[in-house]
């Protein structure tokens, strides 16, 4: 069994990454997900990529472009726009789902 690689880009202030580290993924961290970060962490061999800005919406096609396989998780309390939505597959509001809860579902 390969372990499961998840990629977190912005400023995290939910600390998202904390508990996925902690459930024993691997993690890579990235302030800002523009097309040569997303490449330095390997994304195309990533599984899960969580974004937690909407204002990085742009990421998520550069990040399925270099994956299409990509799962895309997006938390955030703020709205996503609508051109990133047919590209996200999970959208969690920290204000309803805690950091521990949204690691739980990561491997659903």
């Amino acid at each position: 069994m390969t372990e499961t690689r998840v990629v977190v880009a912005g400023t995290d202030t939910h600390d998202i990454a904390g508990p996925i580290e902690d459930a024993g993924f691997a993690l890579s961290v990235v302030d800002v997900g523009n097309r040569s970060a997303l490449e330095s962490v390997d994304i195309a061999e990533a599984d899960i990529y969580v974004l937690t800005e909407a204002a990085q919406a742009t990421s998520i096609p550069v990040a399925k472009d270099l994956n299409p396989e990509l799962k895309v998780v997006v938390y955030t309390e703020e709205s996503l726009s609508d051109f990133a939505l047919p590209q996200t597959d999970l959208i969690l509001d920290p204000a309803l789902f805690d950091p521990e809860e949204v690691t739980a579902e990561l491997d659903a």
